[in-house]
């Protein structure tokens, strides 16, 4: 079962909420009005030097300090969903390279969420003849949680749904009927919390995405939703954008016409921009109405889901159209 994906993804969407929620010392210390930055080129150029035995670590982040007596550090985050040895080797070596190529203070933060209770790798030390290095880091075990889940359940906190939510992925595993049963409470309770949108449809992608369940049983999750007083003020994400797709593709298919499947697929690009990002991505979907080709369209399609955030996706508007400018230009042959 791999869950590091959407874990990766929900960190960034819900970056300050997430230390607020797992390291609020470290979140106490930060100056958000003036930003954050993800360095996730930079990190992946360090990593390709390594030698550890995996090609990428998860998040660094660029933060600003309270206190002023930096002018900024680096957080690095590692999600880890399953038992390996060389852990705690892999955090010291990505967090001497980070500070090598930086020279800042860089914060090595690790968020467990496997299901063994012995794997708690919070150090790592090397001595030989008198020389000895110690690099300890803070840890989180999200399995910790199983003891207070009446507290979460009591919690407007974002990450409170979705650890719960995680845990009973864990606890269902196997079990259909009964991960359908709580995937459903989540997303009906989600809607009755009071958060903000953005919050929501972050939530939304990551309980949809860790809960995975048979097509059928999602579309009955879709009906139960769209009915709620409280999810019809709001579009719906993730099962619903997907469901909304493939029937728009099949109203385009069943006309047998060019001009049906185009206005199928444009529908389509329009509800997934407008599910994953609201009116911030209502230029988007004006742009996406100026290509003409039915395949670039499915491939802007393909990348728009995928696409983790609203500056990611305006980058694949870009991209095509620059292509569309170049197959447009006169030869000079």
């Amino acid at each position: 079962m791999e869950h590091d994906s959407p874990w990766k993804e929900v960190v960034e969407d819900l970056f300050e909420a997430f230390l607020s929620f797992f390291f609020p010392q470290v979140h106490k210390s930060i100056d958000f009005s003036k930003g954050y930055q993800f360095l996730e080129k930079e990190l992946q150029k360090i990593v390709k030097t390594s030698k550890t035995g995996r090609r990428y670590a998860d998040k660094l982040v660029k933060v600003y300090l309270k206190n002023g007596s930096e002018r900024w550090l680096l957080i690095h985050i590692e999600i880890q969903g399953y038992k390996e040895k060389k852990f705690p080797e892999r955090m010291y070596i990505y967090n001497y390279r980070i500070f090598d190529k930086f020279r800042k203070t860089v914060i090595s933060l690790a968020l467990l969420t496997d299901d063994n209770p012995r794997f708690r790798p919070n150090e790592y030390r090397r001595s030989n003849l008198g020389c000895e290095v110690l690099f300890r880091y803070p840890l989180v075990k999200v399995i910790d949680y199983r003891d207070r889940v009446s507290e979460l359940e009591a919690s407007s906190h974002p990450f409170a749904i979705i650890v719960l939510a995680y845990l009973k992925t864990l606890e269902t595993e196997g079990n259909v009927q009964e991960r359908y049963k709580r995937k459903k409470h989540f997303l009906l309770e989600l809607y009755k919390r009071g958060m903000k949108r953005e919050t929501i449809l972050a939530i939304y992608k990551f309980i949809d995405w860790v809960m995975e369940l048979p097509e059928k049983l999602d579309t009955k999750i879709y009906h139960a939703l769209k009915t709620t007083k409280e999810a019809k003020a709001m579009p719906h994400i993730t099962t619903a954008e997907r469901i909304g797709m493939e029937r728009g593709m099949e109203r385009g298919m069943e006309k047998g016409m060019e001009k049906g499947q185009k206005a199928a697929m444009l529908q389509a690009v329009a509800t997934v921009i407008s599910a994953k990002f609201g009116k911030p991505g209502r230029p988007l979907i004006e742009r996406s109405r100026q290509v003409a080709s039915l395949e670039v369209l499915e491939k802007m399609l393909a990348k728009l889901a995928q696409s983790p955030n609203l500056s990611e996706a305006a980058k694949v508007l870009d991209e095509i159209e620059l292509l569309n400018k170049k197959r447009k230009k006169p030869s000079t042959n």
